[in-house]
């Protein structure tokens, strides 16, 4: 069942939904957004716009980047990797692209560089369980990759995200084979597991309703490898880098647990003691044991000393969850 370009499921959602955690799955993702930066300058181009530096991407490592204002508020987040074709790919929602496109072109000037929207253009999809790395394995006929490495196949290939968690990258008609070949062994589920593991693992998606929202330390960015300090200068880097360098990060993102029945929006506020409107959830999506996991930026002193509501002062409290890396 498709519904906006989006696999929403196959038949079946709440078992789906349930086989989280104790089957290995595969997923659709090509609903994602994907940019290509072609032309001899992208390096040096893109170099001088994102949080991340470029030149430790390669044919064999991606990385985690983000597009700040000049005020360093994130426009976007995405992951960036260098594909055999010598150009680079960044992978992104879909609402965000058209924004982060323009901003990007706006840039290009004399450059020689071209920036294309070719979602449609590759299948990706993901593998995720206990057993996914013996099935990556299987098809690479080698080592499955891991930490945002990426291993090449024969017309497609593999970027390692977390433990037992997979993205491939191929071609159509390649992806149909690949896709025939894993589905013997894993589970088809539907994207919003892509959404939960993105949450679990303690990855940010920037939505254009959180555009502009945080710089990359409220959203422990630069915890999962998306900010270089040691690059040059980039839109932001000067306040981004002076909230590192002075510890001055009041707020930090958070996983917790929301015991509702209605859906959490990116960007709905939180409300605790004293609250001054500094609280708001990055992503959201349901949870296998019902209710929903959200990732949250929270003032760290309203964290500990206070407990958190979503909706109103008296909604559904925010029960929190431990991350896969230390805040």
């Amino acid at each position: 069942v498709i519904v906006d370009k989006s696999v929403a499921h196959f038949g079946n959602a709440e078992e789906e939904l349930r086989a989280m955690g104790s089957t290995t799955i595969i997923s659709d993702i090509s609903h994602l957004g994907l940019l290509r930066i072609e032309g001899e300058d992208s390096q040096s181009f893109l170099q001088g716009q994102f949080s991340n530096d470029v030149r430790d991407v390669s044919h064999s490592q991606a990385q985690y980047s983000s597009y700040c204002t000049p005020k360093g508020r994130m426009q976007a987040s995405f992951l960036l990797w260098l594909n055999n074709d010598g150009n680079y790919y960044l992978q992104l929602p879909r609402e965000t692209l058209v924004g982060l496109q323009k901003k990007l072109a706006m840039y290009v000037m004399r450059s020689k560089v071209k920036i294309t929207d070719v979602s449609d253009e590759y299948v990706r999809f993901m593998v995720a369980g206990a057993e996914a790395k013996k099935a990556i394995e299987a098809i690479l006929g080698g080592d499955a990759p891991s930490s945002l490495r990426i291993n090449q196949g024969v017309g497609f290939k593999v970027i390692g995200l977390e433990e037992n968690r997979f993205e491939i990258v191929s071609s159509a008609e390649q992806g149909q084979t690949l896709w025939a070949k894993l589905a013997t062994h894993c589970k088809p589920v539907g994207s919003q597991c892509w959404d939960w593991l993105n949450i679990q693992a303690g990855i940010p998606v920037i939505y254009n309703a959180t555009q502009e929202e945080f710089i990359p330390q409220m959203v422990n960015f630069e915890l999962i490898g998306g900010v270089n300090f040691r690059k040059g200068c980039y839109p932001g880097q000067e306040i981004v880098a002076r909230t590192q360098h002075l510890g001055k990060t009041k707020r930090r993102m958070y996983l917790a647990h929301i015991a509702a029945s209605d859906a959490p929006q990116p960007g709905d506020p939180l409300f605790y003691a004293e609250g001054d409107g500094q609280a708001r959830i990055v992503d959201a999506e349901r949870s296998p044991q019902g209710g929903y996991d959200v990732l949250a930026v929270i003032p760290i002193a309203a964290v500990e000393t206070g407990t958190i509501h979503w909706h109103s002062q008296d909604g559904p409290l925010l029960n929190f969850l431990v991350l896969p890396y230390p805040v």
